[in-house]
């Protein structure tokens, strides 16, 4: 028998909940604490496993695979990031209306058999975004990246005063499938494809890095920064380090800088509370994320 999603605390016979994260170079991830921590404020025998694909041997597992085994040995459910947000989703039985929305998966739900992915990404950079923006211009805005993550932001700064996104990835053909996602629930006009960057960040008011460069493994900018000007503000969703390249050198700027440790953590708490059933304290988990800088 499975760990239940909805293993109450105090609840007689209430299952432990066993959870984890999949993805490559993911071991300085602040979110298994983030999880446990609240797991154990909440009182449940509550365990999150990494799984990184870096650390495994070759030939590395398929993402249906890792699910797979994670299924069979109980756990509750699993995040699910970089590379496998968008692949996932061809994995599951089930497709959430907020994983639909974006075209990617970074929470799949383990539930009577069947597996259910759903997208915390999305609520958790526009809780993020919101509190941190104030009320700079965001007419118009620089996105760069199309991948799994970068759905999830694009459709979350454009239902959040964006008018014009522009979309700028080495891989074309995700730039027009989430293009074309946008233009289904939003209507034309709302996302433009980008390949001349010295001419969209001209345009732009703000600059958003959604692309796995600046993490650890990947260090660098997502950009010449020759480019970015002190009226821009940029926000980057790469937090270890939270501090990367493309922020420090863009704050050097006098830039007005977002950082990804709000979508970290409130993407960390709409999924606690899918797996468990239980609500989170946004707070408890927010003083934990930052307990590690």
């Amino acid at each position: 028998m499975s760990a239940s999603a909805h293993s109450l605390p105090g609840h007689p016979g209430a299952l432990p909940v066993r959870v984890g994260l999949i993805g490559a170079g993911i071991g300085a991830s602040r979110t298994p604490r983030m999880h446990v921590e609240e797991g154990r404020a909440l009182g449940l025998d509550y365990a999150y496993d990494l799984i990184d694909t870096d650390a495994l041997p070759l030939p590395h597992p398929t993402i249906g695979a890792l699910l797979g085994q994670a299924q069979a040995d109980g756990f509750a459910g699993v995040n699910v990031t970089f590379p496998f947000k968008r692949s996932a989703l061809g994995c599951v039985d089930e497709v959430a209306p907020s994983a639909a929305a974006v075209g990617a998966t970074n929470t799949v739900v383990f539930r009577d058999g069947r597996r259910i992915a759903h997208n915390t990404d999305y609520s958790g950079f526009t809780e993020g975004f919101r509190r941190a923006i104030g009320d700079r211009p965001r007419g118009s805005v620089l996105l760069l990246g199309a991948g799994g993550a970068g759905g999830a932001v694009a459709n979350a700064l454009l239902d959040n005063g964006v008018r014009l996104l522009f979309i700028h990835d080495t891989n074309q053909e995700a730039v027009r499938g989430l293009i074309a996602s946008i233009e289904a629930r939003l209507g034309a006009g709302r996302a433009k494809a980008v390949k001349d960057l010295r001419v969209a960040a001209a345009a732009a008011d703000g600059i958003v890095n959604a692309t796995p460069v600046g993490m650890a493994k990947l260090p660098g900018t997502p950009i010449d920064m020759a480019l970015v000007e002190p009226r821009h503000w940029v926000a980057d969703i790469v937090y270890f380090p939270l501090e990367t390249t493309f922020l420090a050198q863009a704050r050097a700027k006098g830039c007005h800088t977002i950082d990804g440790s709000g979508m970290a953590v409130f993407q960390a708490v709409a999924a606690f509370e899918l797996f468990t059933g239980c609500t989170p304290d946004p707070a408890r988990m927010r003083a934990t994320f930052d307990s590690f800088t």
